[in-house]
């Protein structure tokens, strides 16, 4: 089965700045220009989503090795696919500009980055104007993507109609089959299905009806990020008042692509040390003062001429000191954020974390992340991002698919065991959850005598079940849990417990996600 990767679509009109996006915000170097229909083909980089890593909650920074990526002092920055496609112009959806190519290009997107030109200096088409709306852009780009969908299920309807009756199909049934070519999941189809305000029997819709559809499934499938570029020209404010108050600014990041740009290529030249998503970078002088304090910081930056200084103090005034970042790794985040996404990290050995190969001993879950089986050489060496709903045997079955032929269950640090549990499902930043992957040598037979629970556990399965009414100590004394395994409680006392509760087993296991 393997990892899916998570792909971000760059999109927006010819000259918006796309590639300048692309090139900010990953390794890649895409040609850019002031014309339209710079980019032909698809170019693609990888960008870096930060994160925190566990190895600094466990105390183990100095030896976090990532595979992919890397982690400076408990920053973890995990690599994301970021794909920028040819310009989209109005009446893409009906092959105008490169629109087919355009559109065939997003369907492997899990989410959009709509790259605005904020300043409003290139006109729908992209070509160079000034005094242009930039919020008819956003209008338009999301008119072509629904009528792309919407005009592919259009055709076929009467068909679609006629086969959903004659095989007594659901609407998700349904529509999975037909949104399967836009990388749609049952899940989805079903969780939209919920989430649209209509009951009507297929065979009763209208077009109405089927472009209200259309646009929940847009939501769910292609959620997008508003991404006003240019920040830094004239116009640029009233554009953004302007577009703050029509759209969700939960939505939208302001940004500078080529600011962002420049100071990596600064970085990369050695004349700055630039501290990435932030307005922080030193320079050779800055570098020079701090040795005073500190005798032992080596200056390896060059010294600027006067032009190259000129240039950055002016992306200080107009972008860094005014907005406290370019924008570029906000708007990388705000997508990762929109997808929900959780940081998994797989390793094999649950007190030293290395990952070598994944033989499924143990899971850990913290804030969102989950640590599972792997290595000996390297700490913390893999980190994936999972959607949410993965459930815990889903994703074993991502590292190795024949874990599920001896697949016997995973294991909270209190003991608790779970097969099907969603990926962080009720976890936060204090919270952590060790789980024991556990498989069979043999036939996959669980051994209960083994299990435990953890006496905080147990206690707050009590607590529940009593309604809070018990201190710790009373429960604790009213069913005997101190016991010669010390903290640890067997299955058989959780249900002895229940029973004396007046819960089944069942109830407990359901309340608390077991």
């Amino acid at each position: 089965m393997g990892i899916p990767e998570i792909t971000i679509g760059c999109v927006g009109k010819p000259s918006a700045g796309k590639s300048s996006f692309l090139n900010s915000a990953t390794d890649a170097s895409a040609k850019v220009g002031n014309f339209p229909f710079t980019t032909i083909k698809p170019n693609v980089g990888v960008s870096y989503f930060k994160i925190d890593c566990p190895c600094k909650r466990f105390n183990k920074a100095q030896f976090c090795n990532p595979k992919r990526g890397k982690c400076e002092d408990g920053n973890r920055f995990v690599p994301v696919k970021v794909l920028d496609v040819a310009g989209l112009v109005p009446g893409a959806s009906e092959g105008k500009g490169l629109g087919n190519q355009f559109l065939d290009d997003l369907t492997g997107a899990d989410c959009f980055i709509h790259v605005v030109d904020v300043s409003g200096t290139t006109d729908a088409n992209g070509k160079v104007t000034i005094g242009y709306d930039p919020s008819n852009d956003v209008e338009w780009l999301k008119f072509e993507i629904h009528n792309w969908i919407y005009n592919n299920l259009k055709r076929k309807w009467p068909e679609i109609v006629r086969r959903h009756v004659a095989k007594k199909s659901t609407i998700s049934q349904t529509f999975q089959l037909q949104l399967s070519g836009y990388g749609t999941k049952i899940q989805l189809i079903n969780k939209l299905v919920e989430n649209f305000d209509n009951r009507l029997p297929l065979e009763s819709w209208d077009d109405d009806t089927l472009r209200a559809f259309v646009d929940v499934f847009i939501k769910f499938r292609f959620p997008t990020v508003i991404a006003l570029n240019k920040i830094d020209l004239p116009d640029a404010d009233k554009n953004i008042d302007k577009l703050a108050k029509k759209y969700d600014p939960n939505q939208i990041v302001l940004v500078s692509a080529l600011a962002e740009s420049f100071l990596r290529k600064l970085q990369k030249q050695k004349f700055i040390l630039y501290e990435e998503g932030t307005e922080f970078f030193k320079t050779f002088e800055d570098l020079e003062e701090d040795r005073i304090n500190d005798p032992t910081i080596i200056n390896n930056l060059k010294l600027m001429d006067e032009k190259t200084r000129a240039r950055l103090e002016k992306v200080q005034d107009l972008v860094l000191f005014r907005f406290g970042h370019t924008g570029v790794q906000d708007t990388i985040k705000k997508a990762i954020e929109l997808l929900g996404l959780i940081p998994v990290f797989p390793v094999r050995n649950i007190n030293n974390f290395t990952d070598d190969r994944y033989v499924f001993d143990l899971f850990i879950i913290a804030n969102f992340y989950l640590i599972t089986s792997g290595s000996r050489t390297s700490i913390f060496g893999d980190c994936f991002l999972i959607k949410p709903g993965t459930t815990v045997l889903e994703f074993a079955k991502m590292l190795n698919p024949e874990i599920e032929k001896t697949y016997q269950y995973a294991e909270t640090v209190g003991g608790i065991r779970t097969m099907m549990r969603a990926l962080g499902f009720h976890y936060s930043v204090e919270d952590l959850d060790i789980l024991l992957q556990k498989i069979s040598k043999s036939n996959g037979t669980a051994t209960e005598q083994t299990d435990y629970f953890t006496l905080d556990r147990v206690i707050s399965v009590c607590t529940f079940l009593y309604g809070g009414r018990d201190s710790r100590e009373e429960l604790s004394r009213s069913f005997n849990l101190f016991s010669s395994n010390g903290e640890r409680v067997t299955i058989k006392d959780l249900r002895r417990i229940a029973r004396e509760c007046g819960e089944s087993m069942t109830e407990v296991y359901k309340k608390f996600q077991i």
